[in-house]
């Protein structure tokens, strides 16, 4: 079994940073593509980044192009978000999600965090 746990949430002026992790046990990272996904109230969960297993292939929402970054330490068995240049529509509860397939589909990631809140104030 995968477990996945963020950390790196909390509140944030518009316009400053935070930089999420997701710590993966039980199976090495490196074994998946790996995804960030966010939730705000009343709204659908979205796509946010993907990287693949060897970092080759990164992807984002066309929304956080240019701000947010992705990146993995396989030795740490540990994923990044690093998100700059915060807007207020940046809140939300934001998942990691370890898949076999890279890619933007909420549906083809077999394993989730529980989320860490991201509070962004105007």
């Amino acid at each position: 079994q995968v477990q996945l746990v963020e950390s790196g949430g909390g509140l944030v002026q518009a316009g400053g940073s935070l930089r999420l992790s997701c710590a993966v046990s039980g199976r090495a990272v490196s074994t998946y593509a790996m995804g960030w996904f966010r939730q705000a109230p009343g709204k659908e969960r979205e796509f946010v980044a993907a990287i693949s297993y060897r970092v080759v292939h990164t992807d984002y929402a066309d929304s956080v192009k240019g701000r947010f970054t992705v990146s993995r330490d396989n030795a740490k068995n540990t994923v990044y978000l690093q998100m700059n240049s915060l807007k207020p529509e940046d809140t939300a509860l934001y998942y990691c999600a370890a898949s076999r397939f890279f890619g933007s589909a909420a549906s083809s990631y077999d394993y989730w965090g529980q989320g860490t809140q991201v509070t962004v104030s105007s």
